[in-house]
């Protein structure tokens, strides 16, 4: 039986199958659907900024193999140039900097007492700051958000990226985008003071050991309310990222009028981030499943702040295939702000152009 999963570049191995076409901006297939990969592609992908892909594991279906991804036909490709519209700006983190950004928050997460702690998390923000200032980042695609392999430490980076793109779209100064960022990489601190044990445990948390857990939010702004660098509202935002605008949060219970902003930006940040990341004790959602769970919480979340997020996160970058729920395969040809689960596709066979955000013709039409 073969199986598809979603696994980190630097996790590939010479020999994995990857699952899915490598396409550059006009269509040209890089690596074909099925290809073995080898050190030269896995480098190469790491190269090209692809941080994740979809491999094939188990035994190979002998039908799939007599019908590999088919070339585009010259009038369907002529369609996909004249409609493509190129997505926003992304966040783009070199290696360098991923590396360095990975070192930074190890050593916050390990060092919370240590007289370098305020100046180690400025270093951290700062490259990320600069990451979306240098290419005017407006957007980030929320596959390709991987800075650790250490579970702590990549949500960490990626909530803070995630909450800095969706803060600047939300309107905050240049000034609350970078305090935001502060407050992701800092959010979970507390954990640092939760044992290994119950952090990391397979099964169902005890009543007992998820009381704890829940502390994490009170230990975090007990590790910064002493640190005079650390603003008030960083700490708010590490206080209060459990809070609902229901009253049904953590760890006050407090109703949406004083809850912070910022604790409001990164709740959305760490739900989603958490969906779609596997731990021991559970598998990961799909991007898209995630995106809809974030959709339906209406009644915890801030409607203004996950607003901005859908219209932040690209979650079928442009050029990517995708297959209908009419069994068309198709490419993206562009996205539209707000739309996050509707972009606008080309059939790979009719060379129809679904315009799933605004054509009624497309309402019954979704991407599998």
């Amino acid at each position: 039986m073969v199986r598809r999963i979603y696994t980190s570049t630097r996790r590939l191995k010479e020999g994995m199958r990857i699952d899915q076409a490598i396409v550059d901006r006009s269509g040209r297939v890089l690596i074909a659907r099925g290809a073995p990969l080898d050190d030269y592609l896995i480098e190469s992908l790491l190269k090209m900024g692809v941080m994740g892909v979809y491999i094939r594991e188990g035994e190979e279906d002998p039908e799939e193999l007599k019908n590999p991804e088919p070339e585009i036909p010259e009038q369907i490709q002529k369609t996909i140039e004249k409609t493509r519209v190129a997505d926003p700006s992304k966040v783009k983190l070199s290696e360098s900097v991923k590396a360095r950004v990975s070192e930074g928050i190890q050593f916050l997460y390990s060092n919370t007492e240590s007289e370098d702690f305020a100046e180690a998390s400025n270093s951290i923000t700062k490259d990320l700051m600069k990451a979306i200032t240098d290419n005017q980042a407006i957007a980030v695609d929320i596959s390709a958000l991987k800075v650790s392999d250490e579970y702590t430490f990549k949500h960490s980076v990626d909530v803070a990226t995630m909450a800095m793109i969706v803060g600047k779209k939300h309107g905050l100064s240049d000034t609350d985008v970078y305090n935001i960022g502060i407050s992701g990489l800092l959010h979970d601190v507390g954990k640092s003071k939760i044992p290994n044990e119950i952090l990391n445990k397979a099964g169902k948390l005890t009543d007992e050991e998820f009381a704890l857990m829940k502390k994490h939010t009170l230990l975090g702004y007990e590790i910064l309310k002493g640190k005079d660098e650390i603003s008030e509202q960083i700490s708010m935002g590490v206080l209060q990222h459990h809070e609902k605008i229901n009253g049904k949060g953590y760890p006050l219970g407090l109703p949406e009028e004083k809850i912070h902003l910022f604790a409001k930006v990164l709740s959305v940040a760490d739900i989603y981030d958490a969906l779609v990341t596997e731990r021991v004790y559970k598998k990961a959602y799909s991007q898209r499943d995630a995106v809809e769970m974030i959709m339906s919480m209406t009644g915890e979340l801030d409607i203004g702040v996950m607003k901005s997020f859908m219209e932040s996160v690209i979650l079928y970058p442009v050029d990517c295939i995708v297959e209908l729920s009419n069994g068309e395969k198709a490419k993206v040809v562009a996205n539209k702000p707000g739309y996050i689960l509707r972009p606008t596709v080309v059939g790979l066979k009719s060379g129809k152009v679904y315009n799933l955000a605004e054509d009624m013709n497309c309402a019954s039409i979704i991407i599998k």
